[in-house]
């Protein structure tokens, strides 16, 4: 009978160094389940089956369930804080600044890097979206380490620009263009669904085309302390 041809000890060595490791298999696995279902309703057992590790792995690289959502979210998020700032130093802030600017400065990077496969893709996009609607501390905490300090600067910079509108007038509306952010971000296909596909928040350069000049007027409308008060009129019982 035929000794069977051994297998080329070379062959392995390629395999091997092609699989990716127990920590990299770890963040795949979980940054997926958590875009999906959200940090909280996944659990440590859960990962580890998608990612075929062991627990002592996720133990052993990570420590724990949220110190892996936070190396995470930190490497994906740090490229887009770091693009926001580049931008932002291109604009002059002390001769009139342009709001639009400042504001595709600050939306760019997230609709456009934020969906590049280098730095997570759709799932990271996903995971950005869901955790910034989440009301956990943990959720709250990652992200003010990862965009506080960068965020901090665009009100700075939308403050030079709109020298006539109170800071906090600024503050809320830097809270709803967030909110509009992040709804495109998920691109929950609801819009699509509405115009038959004319508006994708997929294609960024339209979104971007179309948040802009929107925000802008937000930005720039009257502050609300010369605003006339509109009473609520009481029903009567």
């Amino acid at each position: 009978m035929a000794r069977p041809k051994s297998r080329d000890p070379d062959l392995d060595d390629v395999a091997a160094a092609s699989k990716p490791s127990a920590r990299q298999r770890l963040i795949d696995a979980s940054e997926q389940l958590f875009a999906d279902h959200g940090w909280n309703a996944v659990s440590i057992r859960t990962i580890v089956a998608a990612a075929g590790v062991n627990l002592a792995a996720l133990h052993y690289h990570f420590g724990s369930k949220e110190q892996l959502l936070a190396e995470i979210f930190a490497a994906r998020a740090k490229p887009i804080a770091e693009e926001r700032m580049r931008l932002l130093a291109e604009i002059d802030l002390d001769d009139a600044p342009s709001l639009e600017g400042i504001l595709e400065a600050f939306l760019r990077p997230a609709l456009t890097i934020g969906s590049d496969h280098r730095f997570g893709g759709r799932a990271f996009v996903k995971l950005r979206a869901r955790l910034a609607t989440e009301p956990e501390a943990v959720s709250r905490r990652i992200l003010a380490s990862a965009f506080d300090e960068s965020s901090g600067e665009f009100l700075d910079a939308l403050e030079r620009a709109l020298p006539e509108i109170p800071r906090s007038d600024l503050e809320w509306r830097f809270h709803f263009m967030l909110g509009a952010m992040f709804y495109t971000m998920a691109d929950a296909g609801r819009i699509q669904s509405l115009t038959d596909g004319r508006c994708d928040p997929g294609r960024v350069e339209d979104a971007l085309e179309n948040i802009i000049p929107f925000l802008a007027a937000g930005f720039r409308s009257a502050p609300n302390s010369v605003r006339p008060i509109t009473k609520t009129r009481r029903r009567s019982k």
